[in-house]
């Protein structure tokens, strides 16, 4: 009986060895096990996503209109300013001056210049009609013979004279007169003189933010000289340097979320409004502008963003992660499809691009198995499956 029971358990050692064995040559037939994917369908957004600075589409130059000294600076960087509001102011000593003189010159029309041209064309009208008077007197005398010719000619000569000085005297007034030119000229050397004070007092044209400052109390400034930078309220704008190899799904108006690295929480819509019609050589970039299509007061020139562009959409698309994709060439592909336990290279051409996912339009099926790592065409192998990454894409 021992001996029986010792031929039993070297009987079983034996099976189990031999079954053992046989497993292991199984599945050295079948061959190593690598990673793979089973093709699936599901919705699929195309993203670009990038970074970005917050830039804007208004930025007003504040400078000066004359040349002058700086007496008072108002403002600084990261104020608000609303229009109207006064930002420098130069000294005016100058210009005040100028002014006092313009109004002393115009009253002194009114007060004695303009009084004394009437004056004189009254006197000179008077001395006309005497001339007159004296002439005609004259005239009789020598139609009776009473008088020689050469006192006749001196009262023509005499009336003449007084006429030519009457009309001066009448030009010289109207010119002096009320509304004349000479007030013209007077008051529109005091509107000069007063649009010279008023550019000593530099004010804010557009409503905004300053950004820059360049300009301090005793500075020389001149014409031409930027001053100030205000961005205007609500011009803000993204600036994004994209990538060129990204540019082909960007098109005008795709919707797009921005982030402000400052401001993780708050997602801000927007919408691509512009595309640079070249491309930076020495970047290898290309400039797309997005408007923010919400008001954002805690923007800031400046400020990085990052931008999520959506450039395509489908509601069902075969998807296959871009780690089992090989030889990728824009939208052709190659990937290792598992065929009943055999490798085989497949071509494939997508649609849909992402940096996580990419749909698959031809080549493969829905359920299809496609290896991750690298294999010989023709191999055996066993496919350990794994879930495709969730969401919906990047």
């Amino acid at each position: 009986m021992p001996a029986a029971k010792s031929i039993r358990r070297v009987l079983l050692l034996i099976s189990v060895a031999l079954l053992f064995g046989g497993w292991l040559v199984w599945r050295q037939l079948q061959g190593p096990e690598l990673p793979g994917y089973r093709l699936e369908t599901r919705p699929l957004v195309q993203r670009v996503v990038a970074s970005g600075e917050v830039d804007s589409q208004s930025l007003a130059q504040v400078g000066s209109e004359i040349t002058g000294v700086v007496a008072v600076r108002h403002v600084r960087e990261g104020d608000a300013v609303e229009a109207g509001d006064l930002l420098l102011e130069l000294r005016d000593e100058e210009q005040r001056a100028r002014l006092r003189e313009a109004e002393a010159a115009l009253q002194q029309l009114i007060d004695s210049t303009r009084p004394q041209a009437q004056a004189t064309l009254r006197e000179a009208q008077h001395n006309l009609e005497q001339a007159s008077r004296e002439l005609k007197r004259r005239e009789t005398l020598f139609e009776r013979k009473l008088l020689a010719s050469e006192p006749l000619e001196q009262a023509r000569r005499a009336e003449l004279t007084a006429r030519v000085i009457r009309d001066r005297a009448r030009y010289a007034a109207a010119a002096l007169a009320e509304g004349g030119s000479e007030e013209q000229v007077l008051r529109q050397r005091l509107e000069a003189a007063r649009a010279a004070l008023a550019k000593t007092r530099i004010h804010a044209q557009v409503a905004g933010i300053v950004q820059t400052r360049d300009v301090e109390p005793g500075d020389l400034v001149q014409p031409g000289r930027t001053l100030l930078a205000i961005a205007r309220s609500g011009s803000s704008e993204i600036l994004l340097p994209l990538d060129e190899k990204n540019l082909a799904p960007i098109e005008l108006g795709q919707a797009a979320k921005i982030i402000a690295d400052a401001y993780p929480e708050r997602v801000l819509p927007a919408r691509v409004s512009f595309i640079a019609p070249s491309v930076d050589t020495a970047r290898g970039t290309i400039d797309v502008h997005l408007d923010v299509e919400e008001p954002a007061d805690f923007l800031r020139q400046g400020m990085t963003v990052s931008v999520n562009i959506e450039t395509g959409r489908r509601e069902q698309a075969l998807v296959l992660p871009n780690d089992a994709l090989r030889a990728r060439d824009g939208v052709r592909a190659q990937v290792l499809r598992v065929n009943e336990g055999v490798v085989e290279r497949v071509n494939v051409h997508l649609g849909l691009l992402g940096t996580a996912l990419s749909e698959v339009m031809e080549g493969l099926t829905a359920g299809d198995l496609v290896l991750i790592g690298d294999a010989e065409d023709g191999q055996r192998v066993r496919v350990k499956e794994r879930p495709i990454p969730n969401g919906i894409q990047d």
